[in-house]
């Protein structure tokens, strides 16, 4: 069963790293097209060459907050899934140092207890 979750987190974790990529790529694009279009308006008249480059920062500075508010949206409903299937998260698995340190700790109080009783 858990072979299965841990499947499915792996896939969900593709597939949204994937989206994320798309999406990036295509804000990319977007930066293009707007300064694009922008610079139409200005050869029609529609908008004054001075104007152009606030215009285009104005769009793009949009188009920023939109994709950081798209990747805290991604970003709270990976977590709440991850919640719901009740999944390890990185800070909750004990480290290969901290076994080591662990254990070093109980046999240094298991020696000291040995050490006591033959007193």
């Amino acid at each position: 069963m858990s072979e299965l979750i841990l499947k499915g987190v792996i896939y969900m974790t593709s597939l949204l790293e994937k989206s994320i990529n798309f999406g990036l790529e295509l804000f990319a694009l977007s930066r293009e097209k707007i300064e694009k279009i922008v610079e139409e308006l200005v050869d029609r008249g529609e908008v004054a060459r001075e104007d152009a480059q606030k215009m285009v920062k104005d769009l793009v500075k949009k188009g920023e907050e939109q994709k950081e508010e798209l990747r805290k949206m991604i970003k709270d409903a990976v977590a709440e899934t991850l919640g719901y299937m009740n999944v390890a998260k990185k800070e909750d698995i004990v480290t290969r140092e901290e076994i080591k340190s662990i254990v070093r700790e109980e046999v240094r109080k298991v020696l000291e207890e040995m050490q006591n009783t033959e007193k």
